[in-house]
């Protein structure tokens, strides 16, 4: 997902352990809060919802933030959904079937389902959804990739449908599971064309009513809801009448806009906020893990020097990580030690412990690859060039604070790090070019496969396999991992992967991403996926 602070990519993995929403002065379990279920949940009510950015597009085939599906996961429902235990479990289709060869998905629809304008949900609609995904014309960013090698859509009958693919891919049901390939009223889109966006049209337990952009998204609740997935704690309709979405961009205003009422739930709060409101009654704290890839460098392993192994492996000796979490994200965030989030499906525990801090031998491995201070100026040189390293970092998720740290651990073993932080497009411009010698990102993304992404040979031009790494083994274990149907092979094969990329020293990882939102203690029954982003408002209710 594009986001302006983070890009999250698309494919899911298991982290959020169930819950619900309550509990003033409780600092929440992963995804949910502790929460009482002996009062009966109110109807009825307005409820205001603090998001982080003000999204370029709103169409979840089209475009590609997460922003996008914090909303609309309230507005569209998904052939089959995961629950917090990492299980696929019914949503539109009934159940399904996967051929042995890993090529045909066999979807049983459920009846009497309707979307907001009455038009009606069967095996055609879903055939519309995934043909307008995956047609050129579409431009989708995010929703035509997580198909993966999709064919086409079969209509077998009424309610049976049939999706082909010209090889196996192991995380299509991850992939139809989010709100990126949410079943939209074919009746709709064909009305509005590129307009859709503005009058949008699901299943889902909440309407779109109107947006906005800049300034408010409203949804408002299906009366005739009758359909929810086992996922959700109550049937028939949800219990708010109406969800109004508000910008909050600047982070120094989210946690005010709480604390004065202004905003019922908040997102993404600043470190310092999340520590002051979870002692405060009023108010429940909820410590969101997201899947996928951690806050990471990646260091280039093109350009002199950390195209050199010992260089690369010495920054990552050198880096005192424990340090950084304390310091700039106050211990919210769990220490990544390899290239996978540790509540990510197919995560790796063969990593802990790889590269601790050791500055010594971090000194050790500069000075076996020919790097000494020669002139006592406390920077290593080497033929006559000091060893300096560029490092292009984005203003946000607190970079230039982590860079400015690196460049203080760094400079103890006598490495000069030159920071320029530069706006969004030209980083992700810079490092692809491979102008960089350090490059920061996270993705996000819920399946192993979110690593093909960033170390397959083919995206190491124009794509995101930022350390321009071309390793063969690695190649073969990515390929095999993403056509691999079975778990537990799965899993041994992107442990393998983790291992190789590290032994490599492809990445510096930092720091595990935790979403950390607040909300008043009169919201009840709030959780999160398991993609850490998106909030079931569906059970929610306000309380007095």
């Amino acid at each position: 997902m594009l986001r302006g602070r983070h890009l999250i990519i698309w494919l899911v993995v298991g982290l959020v352990l169930a819950g619900g929403g309550l509990a003033a002065c409780q600092v929440s379990v992963p995804g949910t809060a502790t929460e009482s279920h002996t009062a009966v949940p109110s109807q009825g009510g307005k409820l205001t919802f603090g998001l982080t950015l003000a999204p370029s597009g709103l169409d979840p085939h089209v475009d590609a933030s997460s922003e996008l599906g914090i909303p609309l996961t309230s507005v569209y429902d998904t052939l089959i959904y995961q629950s917090l235990d990492g299980r696929f479990v019914p949503g539109l289709a009934e159940r399904w079937e996967v051929s042995e060869d890993g090529l045909v998905y066999t979807f049983y629809l459920r009846r009497n389902v309707a979307f907001h304008d009455g038009t009606p949900f069967n095996a055609e609609a879903v055939r519309f959804n995934l043909d307008r995904i995956a047609n050129p014309e579409t431009k989708s960013r995010k929703a035509k990739g997580m198909l993966g090698p999709y064919e086409r859509t079969e209509v077998i009958d009424e309610y049976t449908v049939r999706i082909r693919l010209s090889t196996p891919y192991a995380p299509l049901l991850d992939s139809l599971s989010q709100v990126y390939l949410g079943m939209a009223s074919p009746t709709a889109v064909q009305r509005w064309g590129v307009e859709y966006q503005l009058h949008q049209v699901g299943t889902g337990p909440f309407l779109f009513k109107e947006y906005v952009p800049n300034d408010h998204l409203t949804l408002v609740r299906n009366p005739a809801y009758a359909w929810g997935p086992e996922v959700y704690r109550h049937s028939g309709p949800a219990y708010l009448d109406e969800i109004v979405f508000r910008f909050y961009v600047d982070p120094s205003v989210r946690a005010l806009a709480l604390e004065s009422g202004e905003a019922d739930v908040m997102g993404e709060l600043p470190p310092q906020d999340a520590n002051r409101l979870k002692s405060d009654g009023r108010f429940v704290l909820y410590q969101v893990p997201v899947p996928g890839q951690p806050l990471q460098f990646f260091l280039n392993t093109t350009r002199p020097p950390t195209d050199d192994l010992r260089v690369r492996q010495a920054l990552l000796y050198a880096t005192d990580r424990q340090s950084i979490v304390r310091t700039i994200f106050q211990e919210f965030s769990p220490v990544a030690y390899g290239p996978l989030n540790s509540g990510t499906t197919g995560y790796s525990p063969n990593v802990v412990g790889r590269y601790e801090y050791d500055p010594g031998r971090a000194i050790a491995l500069l000075e076996e690859a020919g790097w000494r201070d020669q002139d006592g100026d406390g920077i290593r040189e080497k033929d006559g060039q000091p060893l300096t390293l560029q490092a292009y970092l984005m203003s946000w998720g607190y970079l230039p604070e982590v860079g400015q740290m690196l460049q203080a651990q760094f400079r103890s073993v006598g490495v000069r790090l030159e920071l320029e932080t530069v706006a969004f497009p030209a980083a992700v411009e810079a490092a692809g070019q491979g102008k960089h010698h350090l490059a920061p990102m996270t993705f996000s993304g819920s399946d192993p496969s979110v690593l093909n992404l960033t170390f397959l040979s083919a995206n190491a031009d124009g794509g995101f396999n930022w350390s321009k790494v071309r390793d063969a083994e690695l190649d073969r274990l990515l390929t095999e991992g993403v056509q691999t149907l079975d778990p537990t092979r799965r899993a041994e094969i992107y442990a393998q992967a983790q291992t190789r990329i590290m032994d490599l020293a492809l990445i510096l990882p930092i720091r595990e991403y935790v979403n950390l939102n607040a909300a008043r203690a009169s919201v009840r029954g709030l959780q999160y996926d398991r993609r850490g982003w998106f909030p079931w408002l569906y059970d929610v209710s306000l309380e007095p």
